[in-house]
């Protein structure tokens, strides 16, 4: 078989791979507003969202941020985050935001609501707005 062929067929076996993450599974259509933290309100502003596929975004108390999450659905694993360098009375909510999307681990969105979990504990839950 030609190699232009064997490239053609993993291009297109990588390319058009549907999107088996958080996204296609009911978070792409809402803005997720950030309720609690840890089982404690949080009282500061947080969104996410799922605007393509293998990415977030969205609005912690301070800053924007974007990136990645490649993981199947149950499962998360938000990879770097980038986000703006906006100073705000809100930036240790901020870090403890962060801290806890990454360490989250599985994803459940229970019809309006999304709860970012690590294996055992209930990091962040989230209500949908759209």
């Amino acid at each position: 078989m030609p190699s232009h062929v064997i490239l053609f067929v993993i291009l297109a076996l990588t390319v058009y791979q549907p999107d088996e993450t958080l996204r296609r599974y009911g978070a792409a259509d809402h803005e997720w507003h950030l309720v609690s933290m840890r089982d404690e309100p949080f009282n500061a502003r947080a969104t996410i969202t799922f605007p393509a596929r293998h990415r977030i975004a969205g609005m912690a108390p301070c800053n924007s941020y974007t990136g990645t999450n490649v993981t199947p659905y149950p499962w998360i694993e938000v990879g770097p985050i980038a986000a703006t360098r906006r100073a705000c009375p809100d930036l240790q909510a901020e870090m403890a935001y962060f801290d806890a999307l990454q360490v989250a681990r599985v994803a459940v969105v229970e019809g309006d609501r999304l709860i970012l979990s690590d294996e055992e504990t209930p990091l962040l839950v989230f209500t949908a707005r759209d």
